[in-house]
């Protein structure tokens, strides 16, 4: 299974709230408390979105965090590198070249190349601000009909995704 980290999830989490208040100065405290999260996680979070420009502070009686520029020029690939320790790879020899060691006779590495492009394509067209109202590339132009979850046993049928193509 393919999921994010609750570092990436916090960060996610922390400049859409964020974002639904632009102008606001947040304290790493404010924002623990509105979120329902540790203040210690928030910190290391907001610090290493600091390092990254996503997020500016202020010091002082009056200080804190806001965006570091506005939502829709905040994408979900750069949350992930700002807050990952390796590079984005879906498997290591996508994050770390040279990091396996049967990365020369491999038949399918290529094909992992190209899913992980194509995926880091899609982390980079989805902003913050997508992230913030629910729409974005390829969101629906109605609100969405949330389909009764599949009985146990079941199979739950995949849905057809038109946006993504795994030619080259």
């Amino acid at each position: 299974m393919l999921r994010i980290s609750k570092i990436v999830d916090y960060g996610i989490l922390v400049l859409t709230h964020m974002a639904s208040r632009p102008t606001h100065v947040c304290s790493a405290a404010e924002l623990a408390g509105d979120l329902g999260l540790g203040q210690p996680v928030v910190s290391k979070v907001l610090k290493l979105l600091a390092q990254h420009g996503l997020v500016a502070s202020t010091r002082g009686a009056h200080g804190g965090y806001r965006l570091g520029r506005d939502a829709d020029r905040i994408s979900v690939a750069e949350i992930i590198d700002a807050l990952e320790e390796q590079p984005f790879g879906l498997t290591e020899c996508t994050a770390l070249p040279g990091a396996c060691s049967v990365e020369g006779a491999c038949h399918i590495r290529s094909h992992w190349q190209r899913i992980n492009r194509i995926v880091r394509r899609t982390l980079e067209s989805v902003t913050v601000a997508d992230m913030l109202d629910g729409e974005g590339p390829g969101a629906p132009a109605a609100p969405a009909v949330l389909a009764p979850a599949p009985k146990a046993g079941s199979r739950r049928a995949i849905p057809n995704i038109t946006n993504w193509s795994l030619s080259k």
